[in-house]
């Protein structure tokens, strides 16, 4: 057991971690996913939300088995290592409203920095504008963290405690795999077009979220800690990790013939643009929507993936953080602050 932590937890542990989870997202997107989004945080959180009912975008509503899956497969990690144990009570309202806002300035860039890097690696040139708002909105966070920022110390509780997100997300998984119907006009609903239609097979995307969220437990993967260890401490540690994710998926998306560059796809024989899966080219907003995300999860302590595998952990700040995000993504589609709606009083124009 001791050679296995050695092994996560040294440059090659995370590199090939990094890797395992960039041919895995590649995978899923053949298998079904959308395009360039094999793996979201956001995308699929949204997307759960929208399948309960708690916001009415009709292409994108689907009960994505990978969340709880994600969150089991931590579980999982947690529990054969001795690491699973109840901590809470780090201004938990303060991480709430970090969630929600990670999630309004992920969902006008449309996807979470994990989906900014499958999306680099697939070929859409707008994720690197994105990419530069996290960086900078991750700088930001840090110097707020330089000047003494601290969402104050977790303590530790009764473990039974830590089984209750867990247990939702049985919930949530149980219902993924069923869908029942509860009649007419109520949940769960799901798209019959667009993103919300598209899906891996159930079997196939529980299991590789089970593996990722094993790995991603012991290696401490996180998009956003790679950053910002660079900025704070110029530790490249978690950094070589993401690289690998970025390499391995590329080079998956070149093999299953999913490499498509450029800002746009090209043009039709009707003259129409053919624009990259769930993009949009508004470079302001692909900037000021990372911007925002960035701070946000740097402020909370982690991306929204690091999030869910600490929840897993029994970690009931981060669950809290995760549950701020549904409720920003059921805000962000209600109130119209989403970019995929060409109607947003404040986001004109940028519809796909």
């Amino acid at each position: 057991m001791s050679k296995v932590k050695s092994f996560f937890a040294s440059r090659w542990g995370i590199i090939a971690v990094g890797a395992i989870i960039g041919i895995i997202a590649a995978t899923l997107q053949k298998l079904g996913n959308p395009g360039n989004m094999g793996i979201c945080m956001a995308c699929f959180e949204r997307d759960i939300v929208g399948a309960l009912g708690l916001h009415r975008a009709g292409i994108v509503q689907y009960l994505r088995p990978e969340i709880p899956a994600f969150v089991f497969g931590s579980l999982i990690a947690a529990l054969a290592f001795k690491e699973f144990r109840y901590r809470a009570g780090s201004a938990p309202m303060i991480r709430f409203f970090l969630g929600m806002t990670a999630m309004f300035g992920a969902l006008v860039f449309l996807g979470c920095p994990w989906r900014a890097l499958l999306r680099l690696s697939g070929g859409d040139w707008n994720a690197i504008v994105g990419l530069v708002g996290l960086t900078v909105g991750i700088t930001a966070g840090v110097l707020f963290l330089k000047k003494g920022f601290n969402l104050g110390r977790a303590h530790q509780g009764d473990t039974k405690f830590a089984w209750i997100f867990p247990a939702f997300m049985v919930v949530l998984l149980i219902l993924a795999i069923v869908y029942p119907n509860f009649g007419e006009g109520a949940a769960l609903f799901r798209s019959i077009k667009g993103p919300g239609a598209m899906a891996a097979p159930v079997a196939i995307s529980v299991g590789a979220a089970l593996i990722i969220g094993f790995l991603a437990q012991r290696t401490r993967f996180c998009t956003m800690g790679a950053i910002r260890d660079v900025v704070l401490m110029r530790d490249f540690h978690l950094l070589s990790g993401v690289i690998a994710l970025v390499v391995a998926a590329f080079v998956m998306n070149l093999i299953y013939g999913q490499f498509h560059p450029g800002f746009i796809r090209g043009i039709d024989a009707a003259g129409e643009i053919i624009k990259q899966p769930a993009a949009h080219t508004n470079q302001l907003l692909n900037l000021g929507g990372m911007v925002l995300a960035g701070l946000s999860f740097t402020l909370a302590g982690g991306c929204p993936g690091r999030q869910i595998f600490l929840s897993g952990e029994g970690d009931g700040d981060a669950a809290i953080f995760v549950m701020g995000m549904f409720v920003g993504a059921a805000l962000s589609h209600n109130f119209l602050m989403v970019a995929t709606q060409r109607n947003a009083p404040w986001i004109v124009g940028i519809g796909i």
